[in-house]
């Protein structure tokens, strides 16, 4: 059974924690969940979506960082050398920013619906930010 809901404006994603390999990320991604807000397409990154959170501060390190998360993969990038974000990999994806390339820790996989979530990743690029929400399964 899955761990989080994830629905993309009106798109609905069952996700899996990787407690395994990030047990911190995954459990603070927990504590502020259920969460809404809107997704916006990818500047620098590739085939991803991304929640951006500001200076919003979570508290974490690195655990299983990594700059190519597969598609269904989500990410948290903690901060530092830009702001704090949520992606959401829909295909080839090199993790960036302006400040250049970066890493986030792997929270949580969506491991059916990839080709739904590909054509929602392209509707954000064409048509424009989506509401998204987490919420427990």
């Amino acid at each position: 059974m899955a761990d989080v809901i994830i629905d993309i404006g009106g798109e609905i994603f069952e996700a899996f924690y990787e407690t395994k390999d990030a047990p911190k990320t995954v459990a603070r991604f927990r504590d502020f969940v259920p969460y809404s807000n809107r997704i916006i397409h990818v500047r620098w990154s590739g085939e991803a979506c991304w929640i951006p959170m500001g200076d919003f501060d979570l508290g974490l390190g690195f655990e299983n960082a990594t700059s190519y998360p597969a598609p269904g993969q989500v990410i948290v990038y903690p901060g530092g050398v830009s702001e704090t974000e949520i992606l959401v990999a829909y295909g080839p994806t090199c993790f960036a920013s302006k400040a250049g390339q970066l890493a986030g820790n792997h929270v949580l996989t969506i491991r059916e619906g990839l080709d739904r979530l590909a054509v929602v990743g392209r509707s954000v690029l064409w048509d424009g930010a989506k509401p998204i929400s987490f919420r427990p399964a």
